[in-house]
This record gives structure tokens, C-alpha cells and sequence, in this order.
């Protein structure tokens, strides 16, 4: 059982209307950490199921998440004041496989690039992020310091490259060969860089969203349906997941 702790708001943005961006006081959480993992998160009030939000970044002695407000819970939480506590259990799941030395591509969607960010740091990546439009673009200070090579892209155009980040990505893997591909956004977005990566042959890690029970294994809540036969088919995203190799889970 992962222990939960009372972890001080130190910092609060909002990074744009409805989403916002935490760092609390975690000094045990922080230690344990590895990217690709989330925290559950206690929302109060009378939300009784904790959240999972993905970890952002970390370190020495802090956490950083960043969340989209999109019902109760996450409305309470983005109510919460610098200097109070929140109630954190984590780091939970199982993140990304890293591979000293592999050349790889990061692409992420929308809130699904929150998760990427510790990861764009760690790896020396080339580094897509794909958003509907130049006012919803956020954190590309932060990439920009942690991987320089970094293309934005804008559905409308509006900024960076305009179209897709799939596609921005398919381009450079027209001239360019990888070892991994990394993604986290919604499931069009998933289910694409899934199709790339298979007809290349290109290994790929994908960071599933699921809505979740427990966040421990104790429930059925968030089952992802995999290749596998039997018994083994339905795997919960809490604990075998949130990441998994893209040949093995069906979107």
C-alpha cells in the first residue's frame, strides 16, 4: 500500500482558463518518482474518489502536476490556496521504460504533454506538442529549457507548425530514424502514433488516460483491453500502467 502525504502548495499558475499548473512540498514523493508515473490525489469537500493526475516534473524536494478542471473534484482542487495542504498519495504506476542512449521522439497532445516534461528533460529527445489553437500552446518555456529540439504545432495553424503533431512527426521520420517513440494525449492522437510506429517498426511507449477507483490495484475500474488472451487480457491502468508498449494494448 502506497503511503499518502499531506504535501504543502507552494506554488499555483494558471496556465491558461481551466488548467492549472501545482508544485507542492514533497520531499518523500519526489525521491521515489519516475517519469511516466501519476499522483491520487484527495480533491475534499464531498468528493470521496481521490483523482490521478500525472506527474510534471520534480525535484529535490518537490512535485509538480498540472490539471484540466473538468468536474467537481478537480474544480475543488484548483480552489485550493498557496500554503495549504493537499493529500497526495504516490508516485504510483508504472511509467516509462528509458534507455540510456536511444535516439527518440516525444509527441504529446493537449493535457497529455503535462506528463512528457520530466521525460523531455531526461532524454535528449526531438520533442513534438500538438494544440488546438496558439491560445491553449502552454509550457513551451518550460520544454524549450529542458530539450531545445522542440516543434509546436497548432491544429488551426494559428502557431508553430501548422497541422497536426502526428503529422509534424510522420515528416521527420521520413528523413530521420529512431529507436523509441514516446506519447501521451487523447486517444485519435494515441491511436495514430500506434499505427506509425508498428508500420515503421519503430518500439513505442503510450501513457494511457483512464478514468480511475482506487489507483492501487483494488478495483476494476480502469481496465484497458490488451492483445493478450484469457485471463490477462484486461489489464488495470493504475498498476500496469499508466504506460504500456503499443503492441500490446488495443485502442
Amino acid at each position: 500500500m502506497k503511503k499518502a502525504y499531506k504535501c504543502k502548495l507552494i506554488l499555483k499558475t494558471e496556465l491558461c482558463p481551466g488548467i492549472w499548473d501545482f508544485v507542492v512540498e514533497a520531499p518523500e514523493i519526489a525521491k521515489q518518482a519516475q517519469v511516466g508515473q501519476f499522483l491520487h490525489i484527495a480533491c475534499g469537500g464531498s468528493t470521496l474518489l481521490r483523482r490521478p493526475i500525472s506527474i510534471c516534473d520534480t525535484g529535490e524536494n518537490f512535485v509538480r502536476f498540472c490539471f484540466q478542471v473538468k468536474g467537481e473534484g478537480t474544480k475543488l482542487l484548483a480552489m485550493t490556496e498557496v500554503g495549504e495542504d493537499i493529500d497526495i498519495m504516490g508516485p504510483l504506476g508504472h511509467g516509462f521504460t528509458v534507455t540510456p542512449g536511444e535516439k527518440s521522439v516525444i509527441i504529446g497532445g493537449g493535457i497529455g504533454v503535462f506528463p512528457l516534461l520530466k521525460l523531455a528533460r531526461e532524454k535528449d529527445s526531438v520533442v513534438f506538442l500538438g494544440f488546438r489553437n496558439k491560445d491553449l500552446v502552454v509550457m513551451e518555456d518550460d520544454y524549450l529549457e529542458a530539450n531545445k529540439n522542440l516543434t509546436i504545432c497548432t491544429d488551426d495553424g494559428s502557431y508553430g507548425y501548422n497541422g497536426f503533431a502526428v503529422a509534424a512527426m510522420g515528416e521527420y521520420l521520413l528523413e530521420n530514424k529512431v529507436d523509441m517513440i514516446y506519447c501521451c494525449g487523447p486517444t485519435p492522437m494515441l491511436k495514430t502514433v500506434k499505427q506509425i510506429a508498428e508500420h515503421k517498426n519503430i518500439p513505442c511507449q503510450l501513457s494511457l488516460e483512464q478514468r480511475m477507483g482506487c489507483g492501487i490495484g483494488a478495483c476494476l475500474t480502469c481496465v484497458c483491453e490488451t492483445k493478450n488472451e484469457g485471463m490477462a487480457k484486461y489489464k488495470q491502468v493504475c498498476t500496469c500502467g499508466p504506460v504500456f508498449d503499443s503492441k500490446e494494448v488495443v485502442l
